[in-house]
């Protein structure tokens, strides 16, 4: 993400505070920008790379900034920028790769208000919201929620009601999706496209609904992640095709990488479940128990029918752990 004197929003899209009915400018000087320093040889830097940049927001007067979890991940160094240009060193207290929430300890005195957590109820389709990105109004942008439903992700992820924003919010990582009462509804994941009925696309922002971080809160306070038994994870990338689900990448190091998976497999079934659909593919593999399982699949490779047996791993065990300086 550049500096955030090189770039704003278009003024029509920028919120207003005369349109709202909390205070709009002490909500965004919650909102922090998020920068992180990744070792070139972790797990996750062939893929998100050793320089991250986003957003997050305070959530609590001690200094904890809830963000973007991919931001964080396996990140040596963190610093938090401030609407007026202070820059706080942080510290990462942990992520959780089934919602995909991170979270940030500042290791000095942040001194900005909190962003009390709302319910993702309040986020219906229609409601108007902001889009929130550090930097003030100027970095931030006036929204409406046009979708809520389910998204499933490449890289082994599947959110049951995931919420969707227009316009979109250009630099989405981690910013806080404010809603009409001014709390806290979501944190900004990925843009996305939507086809229109004119055959164009127009861009939208996916969230994750602040309701997941509920139970799980806690956990990743006192122990960096959730207390439950870890979701088996094979380490490849899938995407929806004409033809079915195919394997379109697959993780360096990672379980799939170790057995006779390979690119282009078509996937046929788990076990005994006939594979439907990206989410259909994930939770057919989560549904045979914890991290360690073997997981049987049949795909078809070349016009032949193969059946491969992957030796699921712990997604945690490949990471490094945070690091206090």
């Amino acid at each position: 993400m550049p500096s955030l004197v090189e770039w704003r929003v278009p003024p029509d899209v920028e919120p207003r505070p005369e349109n709202y009915d909390y205070d709009l400018r002490k909500a965004l000087d919650s909102v922090v920008a998020v920068k992180a320093t990744i070792p070139e040889d972790a797990f996750t830097a062939e893929v998100l790379g050793t320089e991250r940049s986003g957003n997050g927001v305070v959530i609590r007067n001690d200094g904890v900034v809830l963000t973007i979890g991919y931001l964080v991940t396996e990140a040596e160094t963190v610093w938090l920028t401030a609407n007026d240009e202070r820059v706080i060193q942080g510290h990462v207290l942990g992520y959780d790769h089934e919602t995909g929430f991170g979270l940030v300890q500042a290791l000095g005195r942040l001194d900005l208000p909190t962003l009390s957590l709302g319910r993702a109820a309040d986020a219906k389709v229609g409601a108007r919201v902001v889009a929130a990105g550090a930097g003030g109004a100027e970095h931030s942008v006036a929204a409406f929620v046009a979708a809520r439903q389910e998204f499933a992700g490449y890289w082994e992820y599947v959110l049951d009601e995931a919420i969707f924003t227009v316009p979109a919010h250009p630099y989405w990582g981690g910013t806080a999706l404010i809603g009409p009462s001014g709390d806290l509804l979501g944190i900004g994941s990925l843009q996305l496209q939507q086809a229109r009925e004119d055959g164009s696309v127009a861009p939208l922002n996916m969230f994750v609904p602040i309701d997941l971080l509920y139970p799980i809160l806690n956990d990743m306070l006192t122990i960096g992640r959730p207390n439950r038994p870890p979701r088996p994870w094979l380490g490849l990338y899938a995407a929806d095709s004409d033809h079915g689900i195919v394997v379109a990448g697959i993780a360096a190091r990672g379980p799939a990488a170790r057995s006779d998976v390979r690119m282009g497999d078509v996937v046929l079934s788990v076990g005994d479940s006939k594979v439907q659909g990206l989410a259909g593919f994930f939770r057919a593999i989560w549904s045979l128990g914890r991290a360690g399982v073997e997981v049987p699949i049949t795909v078809l490779r070349d016009g032949r029918v193969v059946e491969i047996r992957v030796k699921s791993g712990d997604r945690y065990a490949f990471l490094k752990g945070p690091s206090l300086h």
